[in-house]
C-alpha cells in the first residue's frame, strides 16, 4: 500500500484542501504517512500570497530530496503550483508532479504516471468543482474547519488568489449542512466557515445569512465562525443573523489593508476608510462584546508617510484587538506590479516596525483590561511548550490552562489571571459538557 505525506503551508482554506486530498488518497488504497521518510509520495501544500512563502517552499522542496525513496514522488500542490504550473517543474528537477486546486480528484492518475516516471502538471480551472462527493480525512477534534466558497471574483490589485483560486462559486446550502452535520455527530463542536470573502456566499438561492441560520442549528454545534470576510458584505442581514444565531462567535477577522483612502483606490478595495469604520460600528451596535482583528499591508506602492499615518490611525479609531502585518510583496501577474515604486526596502521595515509597535501597544491594553474577567473557553489543544493546555474564548481569546491533556474538547468557565500582552492565563472555575 503506497503511503502519502503531505505537508501544508499557507492559509485555514490549505488545511482544509489537505484533509481533501488524504481523502482523495485514500478512497485509492492510499495510507497516511506521519513523516516524510516514511513516504512513497511527498506532496508541499503551498501558498502563493507573498513571495517569502514561496521562497520558503522552494528550500523546503530541497531538503525533503534526502527522503526520496527509488521511484518515490516530490510534488508541488496549491496556489504556487498553480501560479507556476509547468515552469515549476521545468525550472526544477526536484520536482516532478504540479497540481492546482481544482485538480486534486486527479491525483490518484497523476501520481501513477509521476511514480512511472512522467513528470507532469494539471493547472486547469474547474469552475464546477467542489468535491462534494470525497469524505476529506480529518483527525478527530473539537473544532473543525468547512470549506463553503471556493475562488475570488474581487480581484484586488496586490492580490494572487483570484489567479491561483480562479472566479468565486459557492457549495449548495444542503451540502454544507450536511458536512457540518457528521462532524456534529463525530463530536465537533465548533465549526469555522472558510471562504475567500466568505460573506459574499451564494448558491443560487441561499446567501450567507442563511447559512449562518442553517449551520447554527445543527444539534451539537456550540459554535461558529468564519473567515474571511469582506467588509462591505456585511448585509443588514448578515448582521441580523449574527446577532441572532447564538452559536456564532463574538469575534470578526476583518480584513482592512490600508486606512488611507488613496491607497484603498489603488489596491482596488470597495470600501473607503469611512465606509470600513462604519461596518465596524454597525457589527458592534449588534454584537455587544464583539472583537475585532485584521490584517494590515505598509509599503504598497505610492504610500506616501502621509497615507501609512492613516493607517496607523485606524488601528485606534477601528479599537482592534489584534493585526496581521505586512509588508508589501509583489506578485506576477497581478495588477499592482505596473505601479510604480515609491519606497525602498528600508523603509518599508521601519515602517512595518512601526505599525506593529502600535498594533501591540493597543493589544496590550486592551488585555491587561480584561484580566479578572470570568469566560467560557474551549480547549482545543495541548500548548506548544509550558505544559498548559491551550483554550479560545467565544471572543477569539487565547488562554492557557493547567488542565490534563485529556480535557481536549472540555468547555471549561475560566478567569483570566494574567496576559502578556497576546495570551492569556487562566484558572478554570467549574467543569462543563466533555465532548471527546
Amino acid at each position: 500500500m503506497p503511503r502519502i505525506y503531505i505537508e501544508t503551508y499557507g492559509c485555514q482554506m490549505n488545511v482544509a484542501d489537505t484533509e481533501l486530498m488524504l481523502g482523495v488518497l485514500s478512497r485509492e488504497g492510499y495510507a497516511v504517512a506521519d513523516r516524510p521518510d516514511d513516504a512513497d509520495v511527498v506532496l508541499v501544500n503551498t501558498c502563493a500570497v507573498r513571495d517569502n512563502a514561496e521562497q520558503r517552499v522552494v528550500g523546503r522542496v530541497g531538503e525533503l530530496q534526502r527522503y526520496r525513496r527509488p521511484g518515490g514522488v516530490i510534488g508541488v500542490v496549491g496556489c504556487m503550483a498553480q501560479r507556476l504550473g509547468p515552469a515549476l517543474i521545468a525550472g526544477s528537477q526536484q520536482v516532478d508532479l504540479v497540481v492546482g486546486p481544482d485538480a486534486y480528484r486527479n491525483l490518484p492518475a497523476l501520481l501513477a504516471q509521476a511514480r512511472a516516471g512522467e513528470r507532469l502538471a494539471d493547472v486547469e480551472f474547474r469552475s464546477w468543482e467542489h468535491y462534494e462527493d470525497v469524505p476529506a480525512v480529518r483527525d478527530a477534534a473539537p473544532t473543525q474547519f468547512v470549506t463553503v466558497q471556493r475562488g475570488c471574483d474581487y480581484k484586488c490589485t496586490f492580490c494572487i488568489v483570484p489567479y491561483t483560486r480562479g472566479p468565486e462559486r459557492s457549495r449548495k446550502l444542503d451540502d454544507v449542512v450536511n458536512e457540518v452535520r457528521r462532524l456534529a455527530e463525530q463530536g465537533t463542536v465548533e465549526i469555522t466557515l472558510l471562504g475567500q470573502t466568505v460573506n459574499s456566499y451564494h448558491d443560487g438561492s441561499a446567501d450567507f445569512a442563511d447559512l449562518l441560520r442553517a449551520v447554527g442549528r445543527v444539534d451539537g454545534i456550540r459554535r461558529l465562525r468564519f473567515t474571511s470576510p469582506y467588509p462591505t458584505d456585511f448585509t443588514p442581514r448578515v448582521i441580523e443573523a449574527m446577532a441572532e444565531v447564538d452559536a456564532v462567535c463574538e469575534h470578526v477577522h476583518l480584513p482592512a489593508q490600508s486606512g488611507s483612502n488613496a491607497v484603498l483606490r489603488r489596491m482596488l478595495r470597495r470600501y473607503t476608510r469611512e465606509r470600513y469604520l462604519e461596518v465596524v460600528a454597525e457589527l458592534r451596535a449588534a454584537i455587544p462584546g464583539i472583537t475585532f482583528s485584521t490584517d494590515l499591508i505598509v509599503g504598497f506602492p505610492g504610500e506616501t508617510e502621509e497615507q501609512f499615518a492613516e493607517t496607523l490611525s485606524l488601528v485606534g479609531a477601528a479599537d482592534f484587538d489584534e493585526a496581521y502585518t505586512f509588508i508589501y510583496s509583489p506578485r506576477d501577474g497581478t495588477p499592482a506590479t505596473r505601479l510604480p515604486v515609491s519606497l525602498d526596502a528600508e523603509e518599508a521595515s521601519a515602517r512595518l516596525t512601526r505599525l506593529i509597535e502600535v498594533v501591540r501597544a493597543q493589544a496590550a491594553r486592551r488585555n491587561l483590561a480584561r484580566v479578572g474577567e470570568v469566560h467560557e473557553v474551549l480547549v482545543e489543544r495541548p500548548a506548544k511548550r509550558g505544559g498548559f493546555m491551550l483554550a479560545r474564548s467565544r471572543t477569539n481569546l487565547s488562554v492557557l490552562l493547567e488542565l490534563p491533556p485529556e480535557s481536549v474538547g472540555e468547555f471549561r468557565q475560566v478567569q483570566l489571571t494574567g496576559t502578556t500582552g497576546a495570551t492569556f492565563t487562566g484558572a478554570t472555575m467549574r467543569p462543563q459538557l466533555a465532548v471527546l
